[in-house]
């Protein structure tokens, strides 16, 4: 794909998670000249908040012009999480079917673009039409078996009949059964995956190890920052790479200020949380002060009440918690 063809993509979000998805856009809008971004909002204070912020780059989608009646139909049998699941695979879909965009890749609203994704998106051969990335887990937290060996976060798909027949197996899977549980060897809307560079010839497996790095992947690799780009190294096979997109999944706040930046006890090193981590919180701060100009009715942040701060470090201990004083230090011009 040349630099002069749009890359489109599609994120969804509700107001609790605002921040991230904004910062997001920003980093796209950083590093890549030719995109747009279709974002799905999932409820009202969000749609109205990201009108009124009227971005550049993106259409804003309510849940009344997206939800059809086969997703209205199971809307009712899933937890807020597990619908936001269910209907991935639709976004992607509707982007397709009523823009009739050329292709669309997925984001999570919590990744976050050191550099363009377009490199991605060129690694991908002439044959293949779909586009999905490795949890690439480190050993110790593997957790495939139960989550997956692919993460729904950066799914490329274009608009050929191939590509289509693979999306459209995936979103009837997931409307018939998308849950936060493991049954019968499904989890959510990512088990699917597992199987889909053997049943259909137009899927392909990221290889670049810039795209999806991850709380799960880290303790992999060495960084150094050069030139405003975070260069990168495998210390297994001291392969050589640049860092494009981290998945900052788990960041959670609090309403006294304070944030825990890893769930499930993944090990980050200090040089990770600075190289990563600071730059983050600084562009969700950023974030959170540009919403608000919009709109005070809501914290973009989605940030949970202190005593859950209590319980989530005394009951889950392992959990590392940045206290807010940290936060100030972060934010130090």
């Amino acid at each position: 794909m040349s630099a002069t063809e749009t890359l489109h993509f599609c994120t969804l979000f509700d107001k609790n998670y605002m921040s991230r998805g904004i910062a997001m856009y920003q980093s796209l809008l950083a590093h890549e000249a030719n995109f747009h971004l279709y974002i799905f909002a999932f409820d009202d204070l969000s749609k109205i908040a990201l009108d009124k912020m009227q971005l550049e780059k993106v259409t804003i989608i309510s849940l009344h012009e997206f939800e059809d009646e086969s997703l209205l139909k199971v809307k009712p049998t899933r937890t807020r999480g597990e619908y936001c699941w269910t209907s991935t695979s639709s976004t992607i879909w509707f982007c397709l079917q009523h823009f009739n965009l050329q292709n669309c890749t997925y984001l999570d609203a919590d990744l976050y673009f050191f550099q363009s994704p377009r490199v991605l998106v060129n690694e991908m051969p002439a044959d293949k039409h779909v586009m999905i990335t490795e949890h690439r887990y480190t050993s110790y937290y593997d957790q495939s078996k139960a989550s997956g060996k692919y993460c729904v976060q950066f799914m490329y798909f274009d608009n050929s009949p191939e590509s289509m027949q693979v999306l459209k197996h995936w979103r009837n899977q997931c409307l018939e059964w998308c849950f936060n549980r493991i049954e019968d060897g499904k989890f959510g809307d990512q088990k699917y995956l597992d199987t889909w560079t053997k049943e259909f010839d137009c899927v392909f497996e990221l290889k670049n190890l810039g795209g999806g790095l991850a709380p799960w992947n880290i303790q992999q690799y060495d960084f150094v920052a050069q030139d405003g780009k975070l260069l990168g190294t495998e210390r297994k096979s001291q392969h050589p790479f640049e860092a494009i997109f981290y998945h900052f999944h788990g960041l959670k706040f609090y309403d006294h200020g304070g944030f825990i930046y890893s769930p499930n006890t993944y090990a980050l090193s200090q040089k990770i949380k600075s190289q990563f981590y600071e730059s983050y919180i600084k562009a969700l701060e950023a974030s959170k002060v540009l919403i608000l100009k919009s709109n005070e009715a809501f914290d973009p942040h989605g940030s949970s009440s202190s005593k859950t701060y209590f319980k989530d470090k005394y009951l889950k201990g392992k959990f590392a918690y940045i206290k807010s004083n940290f936060i100030h230090r972060f934010l130090k011009a």
